[in-house]
């Protein structure tokens, strides 16, 4: 992928455009703090083929949040179960939603 393939994927929240260290500047976080959310499979960096670890902003934003909460004195697994849980609920809600207007939509008329 050359540069210019790449520039336009830069505001996609799932493209791995964040090296490491910056990655962990953004959220205010440490290198450390990422590799051990990553080690309790909060996120999953993807790998350059150097290996270094490119983190998305997707996964800034999950780090922001476990980063929160461990300041606020949760323990760092629970931290990242909390998240996880709260994704599951997240979900679960948009697929309820999707449910609730199917069943809201009309139904097609009966054919004769």
């Amino acid at each position: 992928m050359t540069a210019d393939d790449s520039s336009g994927r830069l505001d996609d929240d799932d493209y791995p455009a964040y090296t490491m260290g910056r990655a962990a500047a953004m959220p205010g976080t440490t290198q450390g703090f990422l590799r051990a959310i990553g080690e309790a499979r909060l996120i999953t960096p993807l790998r350059s083929e150097g290996g270094h670890r490119r983190y998305t902003r997707y996964q800034l934003r999950i780090a922001a949040r476990a980063r929160e909460l461990v300041d606020h004195g949760t323990p760092i697994e629970a931290a990242c179960r909390i998240i996880i849980l709260e994704d599951q609920l997240e979900e679960a809600q948009h697929i309820n939603a999707e449910y609730r207007r199917r069943d809201e939509s009309p139904a097609p008329p009966a054919s004769t």
